[in-house]
This record gives C-alpha cells, sequence and structure tokens, in this order.
C-alpha cells in the first residue's frame, strides 16, 4: 500500500492512498462470498451460485462498494499510522478508483491534531495563595450543616417566607391558551430556591394556606422551547402546604449527634482540620491551573473546530450522568432552567475550548521534555485507586485493559507529571 499526504488548510491534510490490485482482488472474493448468500437465481440454492455467473447477470460493480467497506476502515488506519498523524475529527472520503485487476485509489480529507508554538514555561509566575482556615469559615460550615439537620414544621397560619417548602397546584397560560408542560398538582417548591421562572417564586412569598393566586411571569428569551421563549405568562396558583424548618441549636447535644464528639469545641477543632486539609488541596488545584494557564498564555495553536465540538460533548455527556445520578433528566433540567441544548453548549464551549487548549500544550511540553508514562507510573496510579477503591490493583488492570482505557489512563498520569514538572519549576509570587 502506498499513502502520500499533504497540508491543504490549516489543520486540514489530504491523504492519497493506493492499495494493491491484489487486495482488491482477495476484497471482491470476501465480498461475493457476502452477497452470494442473499442472491436468488433460478436453479441454484442461495450461496451456490457460481461465481462467472454472478457477475455476467449482475455485474462485478455490485461487488464494489462491500469490497470498499472491507478495504476502506484498515487502509486509512495503516495511512494514518505511517504518516504519524493524528486526526481530531471524521475523514472526508472520495473514491478515485475502483476495478477489477486494477489499484484501489481514494482520497481521505481530515482534520488532525494542530502543532503547538511553546512560549516560556520555565519559571513561570505562580500567584501564592494561602490555605489558613478562618473561624467565619468554620462556622459558615457548620451553618451548612445545621440547615441539613433541620426539621420541617407545618406552618398553619401565617404567610409563606423564602426558604419554605411550599405543596402548590399551578397551571399555565400563554395568550390565553394552556400551554404542555405547565400544569402540575401538589408540587413542591422550595421559596428562593431560583428553580422556577424568574418571578414566580418571589410572588408565591406571602401567600397563605388556600390562597389562590394569578402569578404573572415571562419566559426568558433563551427558554427551550421556542413557543414560549420571551413570552409573558400567567399561572394560576393554589396553595395546599407550607413547611418551614426549625434549626437546631448549636451545642454539645447537636456535636453528639452529628459526629463522635462530646462537645462542640471539640467537634469545631476537627472540622476546622478538616477544612484546612481540604483548603490545602483546594490550594494546591489552584495553584496547577494558575501555572498551566501561565504556560498555555505563553503559546500559540489553532485549535480545530472538531476538536472543540467533540469536548463539548464529553461535558454535556458528563453534566447529562451527573444529573442522572440526582434522579433528573435532561428534559426537566431544561424545563426547570428555561434553557435549550443550544443555550447549554453555548455556555459550555469557553471551557471546552479552554480544556483542549490546556491539554494540547501540556501534550507539547510533554513531549518537548521528553517525557514517558512509564511502567513504574501506571504501578503508582493503580496503587492510589486500589486504595480509593477497595479494589486489587490486578483487578483494576484488567478493567482497563479490556475496556481500552489503558491510553487514558496512560495520558493522566503525563498531564499530572507534565502539570507537577511546570510547577517543580515555577515561581510563587505575592
Amino acid at each position: 500500500m502506498k499513502a502520500t499526504w499533504e497540508k491543504i488548510d490549516k489543520n486540514l491534510v489530504s491523504i492519497e492512498v493506493e492499495v494493491e490490485a491484489e487486495k482488491v482482488a482477495q476484497a471482491l472474493d470476501q465480498a461475493f462470498k457476502k452477497v452470494v448468500m442473499k442472491v436468488n437465481v433460478p436453479g441454484f440454492r442461495k450461496g451456490k451460485v457460481p461465481r462467472g455467473m454472478f457477475e455476467s447477470r449482475f455485474g462485478v460493480e455490485s461487488l464494489y462498494q462491500d469490497a470498499i467497506d472491507i478495504m476502506l476502515p484498515d487502509a486509512y488506519t495503516q495511512a494514518i499510522k505511517e504518516n504519524n498523524l493524528e486526526p481530531v475529527d471524521r475523514p472526508e472520503i472520495d473514491v478515485n478508483q475502483i476495478a477489477k485487476g486494477e489499484a484501489f485509489k481514494f482520497t481521505a480529507k481530515v482534520t488532525v491534531k494542530p502543532e503547538v508554538k511553546l512560549g516560556d514555561y520555565k519559571g513561570l509566575e505562580v500567584k501564592e495563595i494561602t490555605a489558613e482556615v478562618s473561624d467565619e469559615e468554620v462556622n459558615a460550615e457548620l451553618n451548612n450543616l445545621q440547615q441539613r439537620h433541620a426539621e420541617l414544621t407545618v406552618i398553619e397560619e401565617g404567610p409563606a417566607e423564602n426558604g419554605d417548602i411550599t405543596v402548590i397546584d399551578f397551571d399555565g397560560y400563554v395568550d390565553g391558551e394552556q400551554f404542555e408542560g405547565g400544569y402540575s398538582e401538589r408540587y413542591s417548591l422550595e421559596l428562593g430556591s431560583n428553580s422556577f421562572i424568574p418571578g414566580f417564586e418571589d410572588q408565591v412569598v406571602g401567600m397563605q394556606l388556600g390562597d389562590y393566586k394569578d402569578v404573572e411571569v415571562t419566559f426568558p428569551e433563551s427558554y427551550h422551547a421556542e413557543q414560549l421563549a420571551g413570552k409573558p405568562a400567567v399561572f394560576k396558583v393554589k396553595l395546599h402546604e407550607i413547611k418551614r424548618k426549625s434549626l437546631p441549636a448549636l451545642d454539645d447535644e447537636f456535636a453528639k449527634d452529628v459526629s463522635e464528639f462530646d462537645t462542640l469545641e471539640e467537634y469545631k477543632a476537627d472540622l476546622k482540620a478538616k477544612l484546612q486539609e481540604r483548603k490545602e488541596k483546594e490550594v494546591e488545584q489552584a495553584r496547577e491551573v494558575g501555572v498551566v494557564d501561565a504556560a498555555t498564555a505563553a503559546c500559540e495553536v489553532d485549535i480545530p473546530e472538531a476538536m472543540i465540538v467533540t469536548e463539548t460533548d464529553y461535558m454535556l455527556k458528563d453534566f447529562e450522568n451527573r444529573l442522572r445520578m440526582q434522579g433528573m433528566n435532561m428534559d426537566l433540567y431544561y424545563q426547570f432552567s428555561g434553557q435549550s441544548e443550544e443555550v447549554l453548549r453555548a455556555q459550555m464551549r469557553n471551557d471546552a475550548e479552554k480544556r483542549v487548549r490546556n491539554n494540547l500544550v501540556l501534550d507539547a511540553i510533554a513531549k518537548a521534555e521528553g517525557f514517558e508514562a512509564t511502567e513504574e507510573d501506571i504501578a503508582a496510579e493503580l496503587e492510589t485507586l486500589s486504595k480509593s477503591y477497595s479494589r486489587p490493583v490486578e483487578e483494576l488492570r484488567d478493567i482497563f485493559e479490556k475496556n481500552g482505557n489503558m491510553a487514558n489512563l496512560e495520558e493522566d498520569v503525563l498531564l499530572r507529571k507534565t502539570i507537577k514538572f511546570l510547577l517543580d519549576n515555577s515561581k510563587t509570587v505575592a
């Protein structure tokens, strides 16, 4: 097989591939064996039609597409490998020649991984960040814990307040007509959670048990349902229940209930130590982000749109998985947030582009420094994962290998090694 390539535009290359006539003959044989099983010819059982009769009756051209499907994937993969190209998108294929007794020729146009022009990446300045935990932070953590252990008390009289859990019926109208998804009975809504259309929850505040009220709102311009976007709406709301949080006192009894400590002061000291440990990790992560941002800012790279789209797809899928773990799906999220997939993608785009840029730069630095993910590195990473998931190292290795994820593991190890190198060679500034 022969394969040559040329750059035709920025990160777009054209690959000319020629597959030997001998392999074309083999592919045509395979194609015939596949197609003949589906052909009905009087006087012959399926699969028993002679090759010559088949070609005379249907033409050898009827085998070409199946032969192409057989040859093209391996030929394209081999061409990419031989020329050390790194595609980041699906290729556009043009068949130039396919004929019995002749070579198979095709052109593949594909976007490839861009080149990175590295700037100075040693001696980068990283801003100093304190890891000290203040008393205010400890108290804020206690208040959050207090909120989580609050008891709900049913309110029989008085108006609903921000923070209350209300149970309501609502029925929505736009231009005097009911709309799909705008009706629900006995819906549980926490006032002040901002989970409904802007302005809705504010108007439920002040309602009392049994009250009816017309809540007037306007759908956001970016609302996922185009027929509702930007439209004024009226929701007929009935309030059935009000539940109010009753916070426990922050005292020794509270400490005994939520921890193994006997006094609140002991618990606060332990909480401060844990916050300190968490903050030190956050500071280290912030330093990593800072040094990578500095390294990236010093580089030049033209990122293909395909890489940004792929990363956005990954981020969207990850977001969907996290929603599912919380018992929600994308349709419900779009309904409650008033967003659409298009809007969400647009919001993710900048982060996706930054992730792609960072990974490209880190990969280029790793290559410039000759870094590799050694077997010792992989073993250490698997040991760390083994402790985290309480599973044997060999079992984890087997899972990665069977799922074809060893390359991803190696890439993660290499990225972390490169970031550590940048930090070790950086300067801390106030």
